[in-house]
């Protein structure tokens, strides 16, 4: 049964230590007697306190120092302390930009709210109209503009919003406000790779400091970069290519992005270069002695390779071989000396590839028995260094330019310890 209230107004003495004391002006008084009402943080409640001696004694920790007197009226039974409905979340802002912390609290009456970084009370447009932080009726905090640098108190910190009425208090939870920063230089440019065709390819770089951490993509000639190219990797900050292609050299710049914006490091050329390979291989060549003969040789690659030539088991001719600017190889009076394997080499900075032809000489040799040849004819005779064979026996084969040229074959007899010679008659100008 709730005691008995006196109809004159009485005092009370409360405990203040760590306690919000109630402003007694807004107290309602309709209703008879005295109360103090206390939000204590110690034990997270509300107190009503009658002035009735004889029921209700002051708390056994509220030693006569820290007692004051307080009066006031009853509380009205609808009023509620504040409640924190809406909590700030914590921000990353760029320097400069608006941002807003929101709160909102009810009770009743409504509360008041205020703002509190790093346990100092924040100064809004209400308490200075030039203030670029203004206090919304919601109880949210803008700011117009984010302040963060050395001439003037930074915004960044840690926040909490407090909404207040006569029953008490009610503080948010804790919400950072940080300031993006991207700074100019990056920790480390990319540098020029020079790869042979074929090859992986990696350009590496470290973006710039930046608070969040800036994100790395990169481009080529001015175009981003798609990695959904299954030869492409971009992972902490390198671009890694396997697989060289010739299409894949050009100019790359590491590109370093978060919220503040982006940054460009400086160019980096990928050059990508190509092994020699033969446009034209050189062919093997049959010619009789003291004539000339050709090889042709045509490569490509990148650098563009040098064209040399080389015979095997041998040397080149003195004085009797040129080298065209085509990087033809050009033999003049060849003899049998000069029969072998004739090769060109084509190599650069990457690699070498090499391509050879025969040379075969058919050499004149003195008829053991001169041929009697019919009238307006000559005779030409091949020894065993002809290509093809001479049975001892019967008639020999005709070589393959000797039928071209319609001669007709004759077998001289030879001496019995003599190889077998084969005498052809030929028409002047054959």
């Amino acid at each position: 049964m709730k005691p008995r209230i006196p109809s004159r107004l009485k005092s009370l003495l409360v405990y203040q230590t760590d306690c919000f004391q109630v402003d007694l002006s807004k107290v309602l008084s309709h209703l008879h007697g005295c109360f103090c009402a206390l939000h204590c943080r110690r034990i997270q409640s509300i107190s009503f306190i009658y002035p009735d001696s004889s029921t209700i004694a002051a708390p056994r920790w509220a030693s006569a120092s820290a007692l004051r007197t307080c009066t006031g009226s009853r509380l009205r039974q609808e009023d509620s302390p504040p409640r924190i409905v809406e909590h700030p979340s914590d921000l990353i802002v760029s320097k400069g930009e608006p941002a807003t912390l929101n709160c909102k609290a009810e009770g009743r009456p409504s509360p008041t709210v205020e703002w509190y970084k790093d346990g100092e009370r924040v100064e809004t447009d209400r308490d200075n109209p030039r203030s670029h932080r203004m206090l919304l009726p919601s109880g949210s905090l803008f700011f117009l503009r984010i302040v963060h640098g050395r001439r003037s108190k930074p915004d960044d910190g840690s926040y909490v919003c407090v909404a207040r009425n006569y029953l008490g208090e009610a503080v948010s939870h804790n919400a950072s406000l940080e300031v993006a920063i991207l700074r100019d230089d990056f920790r480390q440019n990319p540098a020029d790779v020079m790869v042979a065709e074929g090859e992986p390819a990696v350009l590496e770089c470290q973006p710039p400091r930046g608070h969040p951490e800036p994100t790395i993509s990169w481009r080529k000639d001015g175009t981003n970069i798609n990695d959904r190219d299954e030869r492409i990797t971009i992972r902490s900050g390198k671009l890694m290519i396997t697989n060289a292609r010739k299409s894949d050299a050009g100019k790359y710049v590491c590109v370093g992005t978060n919220m503040v914006g982006e940054r460009e490091s400086e160019i980096a050329e990928l050059t990508v270069l190509e092994r020699p390979s033969f446009t034209r291989r050189p062919s093997s060549v049959v010619v009789l002695a003291d004539e000339s003969v050709e090889f042709r040789c045509e490569a490509r690659g990148d650098p563009f390779p040098t064209i040399r030539w080389r015979k095997e088991d041998g040397e080149l001719p003195k004085g009797r071989y040129e080298i065209l600017e085509d990087h033809t190889l050009s033999l003049q009076r060849v003899t049998p000396a000069d029969v072998g394997s004739y090769s060109c080499l084509a190599e650069n900075m990457v690699g070498k590839a090499e391509a050879s032809a025969t040379l075969t000489v058919h050499v004149h040799v003195q008829c053991l028995l001169p041929l009697q040849c019919a009238p307006g004819t000559r005779w030409w005779v091949w020894g065993e260094r002809s290509p093809f064979s001479v049975r001892p026996r019967g008639t020999p084969s005709l070589p393959s330019f000797g039928r071209e040229k319609g001669a007709r074959t004759c077998c001289s007899p030879t001496s019995p310890h003599s190889p077998p010679v084969v005498s052809l008659c030929l028409r002047p100008g054959i």
